[in-house]
């Protein structure tokens, strides 16, 4: 260490306070990185690497970005999943005795972010911190870029799985924990995989009760937590404390613009699990990750970066209150019946900035006077806005116009002191207007003088030598000066005194012109540095009023979402459900909100849907393939799903039940970094569902059971149907879609049960998808056509159906079959003989299945009825197969 230059000597300190970052380390006009960081960022970062002189026999590795350009730099690290520490010089150079003494500002990482070109405007960038202990976990996340900050804990026997729902509810782009959850290695390697976020330890000291509350009271400035909803909340506590902590240890500011703490239980919204957010596409597609494609892309028109957050949380996070549903289906028929309120509106909110995100930049330090401009222009709406809301009737309406405050002081102060076009940089001059300071108009007078005294002095120095090419001028090196050309030197007075000698002239000044100098570069230096001062009076008397302006802001994001969802009911002939206070869902010709979408010439099939939790809770649906088995379950959870937003819907009619939950179990995936085969991640998630589900909601399955042999495969689907149909274990509203046809038989055995299929044209050689579900059961898969449809080469269709033949007719050979070509009789013989064998062993596999299900009985515990029932299971498994 010794060896080292005294620089680097402060470079290693320094770095030493931020061991897990990437330092910019502040050298002049540039951020300077050495070492192991100058090696990774100039892979990462794609810039050249040098070197420089440490004081060591080697040269130290070093890159560097110009400190203006910067922003971009760090936003590509932390995308990558980097923290950067940023390092600045905190003491001019001029005054620094030895070393110029640097700190750390700042430490950015994924989860505290501002920079407005690395962040989503419609997405929050959320920062979770979650705390274990035993059982359970205290959670808090917030955005800093908008000043969100909430809290929660979750307790009880399923607080894992509640907790992973809830990891993806808020996707956080940094998740940071205690040593405990940490050290579980298979919740920790599970979130890491599942999220694709590596989690971040956290001291334990800083999740300590009696800390983390005191923190938690500093900084929301109260006396007790009760003020906060938060005294019983003890997991709740330990987890916002010591993420406040973090926010400490990394911001190094105060950050006034999170002053409120929102605690919240997960059972006040809807649970939706990962598999159900990921199958339903709420906020992105499964394949392409993209918006569009998604629920939200069809829901989000919102104008504004606030409401096309806040409509994302509603997606996210559905309500299961009926009375808040209610006001909000009730203001979005307002607006969607109101044409002239609602083009009002979108004019209005077209003039509005990312309030939330500039109020944010002011507390960090880092906006600039275009900022206050846009702050003016977006509040300046609201007169009008307040003006057109006076007459609405529907609750949240009122609610707005009653609490939107105008802020017509904070107008007026930025209209009076903001020039109108100022410059980017706050140390250039030119953002004050004049007349808003008398100082600052006596030095711009001073300023404005000394140029026409400049004009004066030429004009008299031209007459005076008889140089009439003679020239005043400036240059930031040697200030102003007397220009004169090499053929009129001979006329230069005594007085002149050599400043710089150039290839075709000589520079001069005078005493009168050193003067002159002194009083226009005092006076413009000077008008600098206070206008730098002002700018940052206004922005603190700005700052001052931040709950008031995050107020407005929260209801303009509130108005914007509900004018969103009423552009989009108006656009695409939704109508307003009717939320019921019993257990049906209800609708009249429901269509798929995106499927619709991405059709052409209005193609789209709607259909009828009816569902309790008593005469038919339990829907089997067959048919084949392609036939839309899969959209019209989704469309179904989709349309309730849209209902608890507050949302119309895609149907003719709609009348809907409170569902506190739904799960989806639909298509075939792996999950090979895991170990898990398809059929595994299949029985996982519905065993998740089997041991969450309540009477109260909608489970959509599709095709469970396939991923295994048709027997096997045929039981678990036939098991898992009896028993969420159960009124005494689950009872809940049930739609099942299935090639078995074997399990529609249950609609005469079990009550609650009813049958309906996809209705299919067939013509001489091909079948026609209807799109319609019907009441009854379907008599075929039509397989083979829907692989036919695929293209599959018809050598494959062919022998496909000749396969299909034998096994439905159990002849012994395919001797009445058409040969696929025109093969010999050998090849002929071995179809025929590959048929037989597959004839053979599945009439053998059939019967020792019979078998076994009947060494397994239990006699002595069934009753009478029930081995009637079993007996006539059996015989029909033995006539299916062609035992007898």
């Amino acid at each position: 260490m010794s060896k080292l230059t005294p620089m680097m000597q402060q470079y290693l300190e320094i770095h030493s306070q931020a061991k897990d970052a990437i330092l910019f380390f502040r050298l002049g006009d540039f951020y300077e990185m050495f070492f192991d960081d100058a090696i990774l960022a100039s892979r990462e970062l794609e810039i050249t690497l040098t070197g420089r002189d440490c004081g060591l026999e080697e040269r130290a590795p070093m890159c560097g970005v110009p400190y203006h350009s910067a922003d971009n730099y760090i936003a590509k690290l932390v995308e990558k999943g980097y923290k950067v520490a940023i390092c600045e010089q905190v003491e001019e150079p001029s005054e620094a005795k030895g070393i110029v003494k640097r700190e750390i500002t700042r430490i950015i990482s994924p989860g505290t972010i501002i920079d407005s070109t690395a962040l989503e405007d419609k997405k929050n960038n959320y920062l979770l911190c979650i705390y274990n202990e035993l059982n359970s976990y205290g959670l808090a996340f917030t955005d800093v870029s908008t000043g969100e900050f909430k809290t929660s804990q979750i307790v009880g026997e399923n607080s894992t799985n509640i907790l992973m729902d809830e990891i993806g509810k808020i996707n956080p782009s940094e998740i940071l924990v205690n040593n405990t959850l940490y050290k579980a290695e298979e919740i920790k390697n599970f979130i890491e995989k599942k999220f694709q976020i590596q989690l971040s330890p956290f001291p334990n000291k800083y999740f300590n009760y009696n800390d983390a509350k005191d923190k938690i009271k500093d900084h929301f400035n109260v006396y007790s937590l009760t003020a906060l909803d938060l005294e019983e909340h003890i997991l709740g506590i330990r987890a916002a404390g010591a993420l406040m902590g973090y926010l400490e240890e990394t911001q190094k500011t105060a950050l006034p613009h999170i002053n409120e703490i929102s605690r919240y239980d997960v059972e006040e919204y809807m649970i939706l699990d990962l598999s159900t957010r990921s199958n339903l596409e709420l906020t992105e597609t499964i394949r392409g990750k993209e918006k569009k494609g998604s629920l939200l892309w069809i829901l989000d028109q919102t104008i504004t970066a606030m409401g096309g957050r806040q409509l994302r949380q509603w997606v996210e996070q559905p309500l299961v209150d009926k009375n808040l549903i209610q006001k909000r289906l009730d203001s979005v028929e307002e607006i969607y019946s109101n044409i002239i309120l609602r083009k009002d509106i979108e004019q209005l909110l077209k003039n509005v900035y990312d309030i939330q995100r500039l109020i944010s930049r002011l507390s960090y330090g880092s906006a600039n006077s275009r900022d206050l401009l846009a702050l003016k222009q977006s509040i300046g709406i609201l007169p009008s806005l307040k003006k057109i809301l006076l007459q609405c009737k529907s609750s949240f309406l009122v609610e707005i116009y009653n609490n939107l405050d105008l802020l017509e002081d904070i107008h007026k102060l930025i209209q009076d002191s903001i020039h109108e076009e100022p410059p980017i940089s706050l140390k250039e001059g030119g953002i004050i207007k004049d007349g808003f300071s008398e100082e600052v108009d006596q030095y711009r007078i001073a300023t404005k003088s000394g140029q026409e005294w400049i004009v004066k002095l030429e004009m008299e120095e031209k007459k005076k030598t008889g140089i009439r090419s003679l020239k005043v001028g400036f240059n930031k090196v040697f200030g102003y000066y007397l220009d004169v050309t090499k053929s009129n030197i001979h006329l230069v007075p005594d007085d002149y005194i050599r400043k710089q000698t150039l290839a075709n002239s000589e520079r001069y000044f005078t005493p009168e012109l050193k003067d002159i100098e002194a009083k226009i570069l005092g006076a413009q230096e000077k008008v600098v540095q206070l206008e730098y001062q002002l700018f940052q009076d206004i922005k603190n008397q700005v700052l001052a009023q931040i709950n008031r302006i995050q107020a407005v802001a929260k209801n303009i994001a509130f108005l914007d979402s509900l004018w969103s969802l009423a552009s989009i009911a108006y656009d695409n002939h939704y109508v307003k459900p009717v939320i019921l206070n019993n257990d049906e869902i209800i609708i009249e010709s429901g269509r798929h909100p995106v499927v619709e979408k991405m059709m052409k010439y209005n193609e789209f099939v709607p259909n009828n849907c009816s569902l309790d939790c008593k005469d038919q809770r339990t829907i089997i649906i067959t048919g084949p393939n392609m036939s839309g088995k899969s959209t019209y379950m989704r469309q179904i959870a989709l349309i309730v799903l849209m209902a608890q937003i507050g949302s119309f819907v895609p149907a003719k009619d709609a009348q809907i039940g409170i569902v506190d939950r739904i799960f989806t179990r639909v298509g075939a995936s792996d999950d090979l970094a895991s170990g898990q085969s398809t059929f595994m991640v299949e029985m996982s998630e519905v065993s998740n569902i089997l041991k969450n589900a309540t009477s109260n909601s909608l489970v959509i399955l599709d095709e469970v059971g396939r991923g295994t042999s048709t027997f096997d495969g045929l039981s678990i689907a036939w098991a898992v149907i009896e028993y969420i149909n159960d009124l005494n274990i689950i009872g809940c509203k049930t739609m099942f879609a299935t090639h078995y046809h074997e399990l529609t038989v249950l609609e005469q055995q079990l009550q609650g049960i009813k049958n309906y299929s996809i209705a299919v044209k067939e013509g001489k050689d091909n079948i026609i998808f209807l799109r319609e579900i019907i009441p009854g059961s379907a008599d075929q898969s039509y397989g083979i056509e829907v692989a036919k449809l695929a293209g599959l080469p018809a050598e494959v269709i062919e022998r496909s159906n000749d396969i299909l033949y034998a096994l439905e007719n159990k002849e012994d050979s395919l001797k009445h079959q058409t040969a696929i070509c025109s093969e010999d009789m050998m090849v002929k013989t071995k179809k025929d003989q590959s048929l037989n064998n597959t004839n053979l062993t599945l009439l053998n596999y059939r019967k020792e299945e019979v078998l076994e299900e009947v060494r397994t009985l239990a006699l002595d515990q069934i009753t009478p009825l029930e081995l009637m029932n079993i007996v006539s299971h059996l015989q029909k498994k033995l006539k299916d197969s062609g035992v007898f």
